[in-house]
């Protein structure tokens, strides 16, 4: 329970901030995002159907890079590190690297082919390999760092011998990647796997600038959403819901709805119901409002430069109702990707998880745990 005299002091001033730290910053359309080294992994928030899962194993070098950029191609549910089709058993790290087992650093890629199939996946991969090179990819050289595609399934060989002829014709040189039938493939050592999530300023010799045009479907589908008339949200919602929502209002900190609220469940558009927050990216920020790292999807909410009170913010609006929701700040947790997307709860309606399924929801119950 804060104290009396922290409201009294903070008062106008914390309606008017809107919630959180300012930050200066500069031009229109502003879209803030978390820094990193790597792009983000769209994979994170989708679930997926084990059992209508396949495989395919690639080697292209150093298997950090590689396993790093796999894991972020859409579609791709898990990235192994590990050694494939050598003539020993149970490879060692250190006797792989002495180039005597006829092994190849090679990662296993296990994905949903009705999100990517096997020919994207493929077209991917030639992204970040020289198939002409010999035994060597970036710095390293020697036969454990050769490119090789391996397959169990046969339909997968005609697949990829298409995808080899049409690599080709970028060629003047003739492809030597490997193709092959796997004949075994040994699991790296734990301090190989997601190594560049452990190390980000690891060795890696692959680039990932070929992910940025990703074409990646929205988790939520905008249609089921459609925004009500006028009349109906007027009728809808309560004085302050509408003052804050179509206003762009903001209420007080620390006595709204949801501000202390951590029970697993989703936040969603008060106007239209669209998804926008899950209770799993919530924390407490201290702020007084609902505080939260990330949205369910990038694409359910809209950033605008806010210049409102002399000062330079980002507003946060929803993407079907146009509801203003609050704005997001570059103070966030460090460790969960450096936002705060500070909400007013007058803006969202908290669904438990438990009405989740009868609300029409169900879809989304695992991104609450």
């Amino acid at each position: 329970m804060k104290k009396m005299g922290w409201f009294l002091l903070l008062g106008l001033v914390i309606v008017i901030a809107g919630c959180g730290t300012v930050k200066a910053t500069s031009g229109s359309g502003l879209s803030l995002k978390a820094e990193s080294k790597y792009p983000e992994n769209p994979n994170v928030n989708l679930a997926f159907d084990e059992n209508n899962l396949e495989e395919i194993w690639l080697a292209g070098g150093c298997f950090w890079g590689v396993e790093a950029y796999m894991t972020r191609v859409y579609g791709v549910y898990d990235v192994t590190s590990g050694y494939a089709n050598g003539h020993t058993e149970n490879p060692t790290y250190e006797q792989v690297v002495r180039g005597n087992t006829g092994y190849a650093e090679t990662v296993h890629v296990t994905y949903d082919p009705e999100r990517v199939d096997l020919e994207k996946l493929l077209t991917y991969y030639f992204k970040i390999i020289d198939p002409t090179i010999l035994n060597q990819q970036g710095n390293d050289r020697g036969e454990q760092y050769r490119t090789g595609i391996y397959y169990i399934n046969e339909e997968d060989k005609k697949v990829i011998d298409k995808v080899i002829a049409a690599e080709q014709e970028r060629y003047d040189d003739p492809i030597v990647t490997e193709v092959e039938k796997l004949t075994g493939y040994t699991l790296a050592e734990e301090y190989h796997q997601d190594y560049l999530e452990k190390n980000p300023d690891g060795y890696c010799h692959v680039e990932f600038d070929s992910l940025e045009n990703q074409e990646i479907p929205s988790l939520i589908d905008p249609a089921l959403y459609p925004k009500p008339s006028e009349d109906e949200i007027k009728a809808k919602l309560t004085d302050e819901q509408y003052e804050v929502t179509q206003g762009k209002g903001t209420e007080r900190a620390f006595s709204n709805e949801y501000w202390d609220n951590y029970e697993p469940g989703i936040y969603v558009d008060v106007v239209t119901g669209e998804p926008l927050f899950s209770s799993a990216d919530k924390y407490d920020s201290m702020c007084g409002w609902p505080s939260f790292t990330k949205p369910i999807d990038p694409a359910v909410v809209l950033e605008y430069e806010d210049t409102s009170y002399n000062m330079i913010r980002t507003e946060v609006r929803s993407r079907t109702g146009n509801s203003h929701l609050g704005h997001v700040f570059e103070d966030g947790p460090k460790d969960r990707g450096g936002l705060r997307y500070c909400i007013n709860s007058a803006a969202i309606t908290f669904i438990p998880q438990a009405e989740m399924e009868a609300a029409g929801y169900g879809y989304l119950e695992h991104l609450t745990k």
